[in-house]
């Protein structure tokens, strides 16, 4: 019986895309940013960002620093932000339902910028915050660990005190997806901006 879910964020339920992103650096004179960006698990100094390893200003001149000019941190933060399309406004209706009978979370890899940017645009509007949304966040920068690792699964159940066998995870990537099933995980992979909706009828 599933008594929790837990939600990726980026490709489940925020729309990304990464070309995007890779044209906004790019325009700022970050020429070979595709070598650090993915879709799933970033690499470099991106991927030290989503591990907590660094903090925002560190990760804002380590940039600007392989950029070699001076470049506005806020150009830097919209061109990192540009990876960042939307989130459906039934998928916002749709965690809100969920909420009531469910223990929802999120569990993401993700970084100070981007969590910040999407809270703003889409989580803390129309009178809503947060905790209308999730019982708790489970982000990668302040848990200093990534998925598909099983230690960031680990956590989460201990910290929710949830079992994974009665939990739904949701998630784009097949690794991440294959992780968690090996921990006892139920699990569902979405598709790029899939309407998953109808997992939840026959809950």
């Amino acid at each position: 019986m599933i008594k929790n879910i837990v939600f990726d964020m980026g490709g489940v339920l925020i729309n990304l895309d990464k070309n995007r992103c890779i044209a906004a650096f790019n325009k700022i004179g970050f020429n070979d940013v595709e070598l650090y960006i993915d879709k799933y698990i970033q690499n470099g100094l991106f991927l030290s960002y989503e591990k907590g390893e660094i903090d925002t200003n560190v990760f804002l001149e380590n940039i600007q620093q392989h950029i070699g000019k001076q470049v506005d941190f806020t150009e830097i933060t919209n061109a990192w932000c540009a990876i960042l399309l939307d989130i459906p406004p039934y998928k916002l209706t749709l965690l809100r339902m969920l909420r009531k009978k469910y223990r929802t979370f999120m569990l993401s890899n993700t970084n100070a910028i981007h969590f910040e940017r999407i809270t703003q645009d889409y989580f803390e509007k129309d009178g809503y915050s947060i905790p209308h949304y999730f019982e708790k966040c489970y982000l990668s920068y302040q848990m200093n660990c990534v998925k598909p690792h099983n230690q960031i699964y680990l956590t989460m159940l201990h910290d929710a005190q949830i079992l994974a066998s009665e939990t739904l995870f949701i998630d784009d990537s097949v690794e991440n997806i294959e992780s968690a099933k090996k921990l006892g995980f139920q699990t569902y992979l979405a598709q790029e901006q899939e309407d998953f909706s109808h997992l939840f009828v026959s809950l």
